[in-house]
């Protein structure tokens, strides 16, 4: 309830129809929690200016943690001060607190109208309701006599547990500041940030991305110090309204290039939909690296070149900024003897290349190129064969004579995967896996499956 609201006679738990009656033209809109919500994330992720430690406190609070940043804002006053002009312009009545206690802060916002001498003091002079505890709970110490929480941290905490529950203890010495009150930010602190503010807002684009090529090289100093490179980069571009643009880009090996780096910005850039609008001009260029991991400097060939690998790499990160870090993939081996789970197909900037065991020299594979899912059926032509390959079958349509085979392997299931373990494993699928080749030369791979041992192809040899 606003300033304005309450100057009229409106209050909180008042009916629309005693609400129309005081102000007929009253206007009244559905509440709609998700846009809430929404346009709170927005707030946060706009504070963050001030500090990457900003939290929730829903439906309509935020916290941060200003402790050791203060300075750089002038101290505590000026911080807030900074921050209530800030949110005032976007339309916000804000009611700030500070306490070295998270939910002290939450509490003095929503409930201290007068200041006290310090803040224990004011803390105790909140009501009952700053507890936050249920409504039974809070009933039931206003019958009791305790209306603030003064009153209730003056009673042994014993007799609070036993009547009101450990919960009612722990948000009392929370309160106080004598238990711990665990912030969950809604984004975590990267390792490495780089920012450059702006004494006045800029409004081109093209300027704002040339000072992020500067903290580029700047960051890769600090990584060459540190000896690591960035596998993940986020540049943010705060706008004076509030809004907080963000490219992201991920690179499959870690890198410290600025140029490489601005590179998948710029292809990061040409694939927006929407181009970056600077509104009113940005204030504040910051750019984070969540994710890093140790890189050595880099070994160029005897003849100069470049390792193929960077190479590879490098085209890699560029087709997933552009196209989708879904759309290219890397398959990675898995430990099963499965033929079907034996690879996972992973973003390829997400995965290192995987080393895959190579076939012995001069002999053929052990699996085909090429796997059908699921296995297709196939036709026997002769009388059931209750040992080796069948001698013709039929598939898509076409007759095959089988004059080569090899086998069988036989592949069972992996019982020990399964709930149970061995006993459950009994009875389930077990294949017989025969190598063959027919008249034409062609060779595939088929296997005998199932309680009525139907044939069936899994794969095509090159």
């Amino acid at each position: 309830m606003d300033r304005t609201a309450q100057a009229l006679g409106l209050a909180i738990g008042l009916g629309l129809a005693d609400a129309r009656a005081r102000i007929p033209d009253l206007l009244a809109y559905d509440a709609d929690p998700h846009a809430d919500i929404d346009w709170l994330e927005r707030l946060a992720d706009g504070c963050i200016r001030y500090t990457p430690n900003v939290a929730l406190d829903p439906p309509e609070g935020l916290i941060l943690d200003i402790a050791g940043g203060a300075h750089l804002f002038g101290g505590e006053a000026a911080l807030v001060a900074m921050i209530e002009d800030r949110l005032a312009r976007a339309g916000m009545t804000v009611r700030p607190a500070c306490a070295d206690a998270p939910d002290a802060a939450q509490a003095m916002a929503r409930f201290q109208c007068l200041p006290g001498a310090d803040e224990a003091a004011a803390v105790r002079r909140l009501p009952v309701a700053a507890l936050r505890l249920e409504e039974e709970s809070e009933t039931a110490l206003k019958r009791a006599g305790l209306k603030t929480v003064g009153d209730v941290a003056s009673r042994p905490m014993a007799t609070i547990a036993a009547r009101f529950g450990a919960e009612a203890v722990t948000a009392i010495r929370r309160l106080l500041g004598e238990a711990e009150s665990p912030l969950t930010p809604r984004r975590t602190a990267p390792a490495l940030v780089e920012e450059r503010r702006f004494a006045e807002p800029v409004a081109k684009t093209d300027f704002a991305f040339a000072v992020l090529a500067e903290l580029a090289a700047d960051a890769a100093l600090e990584l060459e110090e540190l000896k690591c490179g960035g596998r993940r980069f986020e540049a943010q571009f705060f706008r004076t309204d509030g809004l907080v643009v963000r490219l992201r880009v991920e690179t499959s090996l870690p890198t410290r290039d600025p140029k490489a780096i601005m590179r998948l910005f710029q292809e990061r850039l040409d694939g927006l939909s929407d181009p970056v609008d600077p509104g009113f001009g940005f204030d504040l260029v910051r750019l984070c690296v969540p994710q890093s991991e140790p890189l050595a400097a880099s070994q160029l060939a005897l003849e100069g070149g470049a390792v193929s690998e960077t190479q590879m790499a490098e085209l890699v990160d560029r087709l997933s900024t552009r196209i989708g870090r879904g759309r290219i993939l890397r398959l990675h081996p898995q430990d099963t003897h499965i033929p079907e789970q034996v690879q996972l197909a992973l973003p390829a900037v997400e995965a290192p290349p995987a080393a895959w065991p190579e076939a012995a020299a001069g002999e053929p594979p052990l699996r085909p190129l090429h796997l059908f899912d699921p296995p297709q059926l196939i036709l026997v032509e002769d009388e059931q064969p209750t040992e080796g390959p069948p001698s013709r079958f039929r598939w898509r349509r076409a007759f095959h004579d089988v004059i080569l085979s090899e086998g069988p392997e036989r592949i069972a299931a992996e019982w020990w995967r399964r709930k149970g373990g061995h006993e459950a494993g009994k009875g389930g699928p077990t294949r017989d896996y025969y190598r063959v080749e027919d008249a034409r030369g062609r060779r595939y791979w088929i296997f005998r499956h199932g309680p009525k041992a139907d044939w069936f192809v899994h794969g095509v040899f090159a």
